[in-house]
Parts: structure tokens; sequence; C-alpha cells
């Protein structure tokens, strides 16, 4: 199974503020989009309520300290492990955030798919450091703004080295 962390973040790492996306460019949500469905996505609570529910044709799988915690159409964990547990059917399975989540499986990803956006901004939640000792960038597509994408932007791939 290959575990792949999937984010869009500004130069500084920045993700989102206030559980927010502080950018809108809809080719880097057609970008997840298909890169995703059909996939298991693994995912923090806050992470879950900022997009209102499941994505659709996925496995939403949700990870909470809280015990009780239930959201219909997603499987509810606990640990990063148990939910990677939950996945072992899948080819490929994407972490798709936030922050913390990113943190706890960047050392158990086997790649990134990463849409860098060129800006820097203030936020609360960072994508991890990519220590370029560890890991080979292997493509990169670049977007210019236009009047649907007010940023430039590239989409990344990013593979471990073994």
């Amino acid at each position: 199974m290959t575990i792949t962390l999937i984010a869009a973040a500004a130069e500084n790492n920045a993700l989102g503020k206030d559980n927010k996306m502080v950018w809108h460019l809809p080719d880097d949500f057609k970008h997840f989009k298909k890169l995703t469905t059909g996939h298991a996505i693994i995912m923090g609570r806050k992470t879950l309520e900022s997009m209102n529910g499941p994505l659709p044709k996925r496995t939403n799988i949700v990870i909470t300290r809280q015990k009780d915690y239930t959201y219909d159409g997603c499987t509810i964990v606990h640990s990063l492990d148990e939910a990677l547990a939950v996945c072992n059917n899948d080819d490929e399975v994407f972490i798709i955030g936030g922050g913390e989540i990113y943190k706890q499986a960047i050392d158990k990803a086997d790649k990134i798919e990463l849409t860098r956006v060129h800006t820097t901004t203030d936020a609360d939640a960072y994508f991890p450091e990519i220590d370029t000792i560890k890991w080979q960038l292997t493509k990169e597509e670049y977007h210019s703004k236009d009047e649907k994408h007010k940023l430039d932007f590239t989409f990344q791939t990013w593979i471990k080295n073994n």
C-alpha cells in the first residue's frame, strides 16, 4: 500500500487559518479529486468539519481523540495506525490533513503530492518541512495565475528515497 500525503501549502508551508483554506484554486481541487477518487482518504476531525462532511466516491476515515465521536458516511478511528489498518485493502491511501495529521504521517509516507502555492501567508496550520535528503522531487507542473486563480502554483510529486 502506498501512503500519499496530499496538500496545498504556501512557500512558508502554511496550510490554513481558523480551519479554512486561505486561497481558492479550482484547478487544485480538480487535481485533488482526480488523484483521490476511488481511494481511502484519512483526515483529522477538524479537516472533516471544515469540508462540511465526507467527500463522495472515497472512503472517508477520520482520526479523533474524542471516543464517542460519530459522523455519517465516515469511519472513525483514534490513531494514524488504526486508520492505516482500516485501509489495508487499498493500493494507495491519501492523508489529506490537517497539519497535525501530516506531522504524524510524513515518516510513514511513500509519496507527497504537494500543490506549492507561490505566496507566504499567516496560518495556524502548517505542512511539515520536506527533508530533501529523505525525499526526491520527481515531477513539477507550474500554473500561472489567471482569472480563476489569484496565485501562481506548482503541482509537485515527491517520492521517498529508499
